[in-house]
């Protein structure tokens, strides 16, 4: 059975417990996640442990968001770890999300558009010009120009994303809750059917599977209501 398009968020308080995580979801999923706390926490280890004998792939979201050169530099470092998927900001325009590609040509590179926990009025706030959707539309389109192969943006922004990006970049979608799940400090959501349905690749699906007292079982459903839904 092929895994379900989902990269589970390993937040885990320490290393045992997100290798044990990302052991009970592989034969489900296709992708876990390693964030910043963990990486920064255990450095470079973490990524053998949560891949362990598996191969499953790696999505390390790190959003990079610096000068190009010193983006360029901790792409190349962490581009012999083989991650898939590496993120960076798209804020951090062009010329640094090029770097990225350039020093990481083995690895997808992601580039984040607008965090999934910010409201319109959080984008006023810090000076972007809204509203969301449009907001994100740019970055996708700069980041594409730029070499980025996939983007990250919620999934009330996905179906625009697809118009403006076309075919052949992976749209990577956070703030995916299934159906009764608590939202969280996720403040644009989705399910995980409706994700697909309007034009996701991979759904990043965090605490409704890590949280659960079954990790595995809940990968497994979540994963089971997919197949049915296509």
């Amino acid at each position: 059975m092929t895994p379900a398009p989902i990269a589970v968020a390993l937040d885990a308080p320490d290393l045992e417990t997100a290798a044990q995580w990302a052991a009970l979801v592989t034969p489900h999923v296709s992708t876990v996640k390693v964030g910043l706390e963990l990486y920064l926490r255990y450095g470079p280890d973490v990524i053998a442990s949560v891949k362990g004998a598996s191969g499953v792939q790696v999505f390390l979201d790190l959003k990079l968001h610096d000068i190009p050169n010193t983006v360029a530099g901790a792409a190349r470092a962490v581009a012999r770890l083989r991650p898939a998927i590496l993120t960076v900001h798209a804020a951090g325009g062009p010329a640094m999300i090029r770097a990225a590609v350039e020093a990481a040509p083995h690895t997808e590179i992601a580039a984040v558009t607008i965090l999934t926990s910010l409201t319109e009025a959080d984008l006023d706030r810090v000076g972007l010009a809204g509203p969301a959707d449009a907001a994100v539309r740019r970055l996708a389109a700069l980041s594409v120009e730029a070499g980025a192969t996939a983007l990250v943006c919620s999934p009330h922004e996905v179906s625009a994303v697809r118009a403006e990006v076309g075919e052949g970049i992976r749209l990577i979608t956070p703030g995916v809750r299934p159906a009764g799940a608590a939202t969280q400090d996720q403040a644009r959501v989705a399910t995980p059917e409706q994700a697909l349905a309007d034009g996701a690749d991979l759904l990043v699906i965090g605490r409704p599977i890590t949280g659960s007292p079954d990790p595995g079982a809940a990968a497994a459903a979540i994963a089971a209501s997919l197949r049915r839904s296509v």
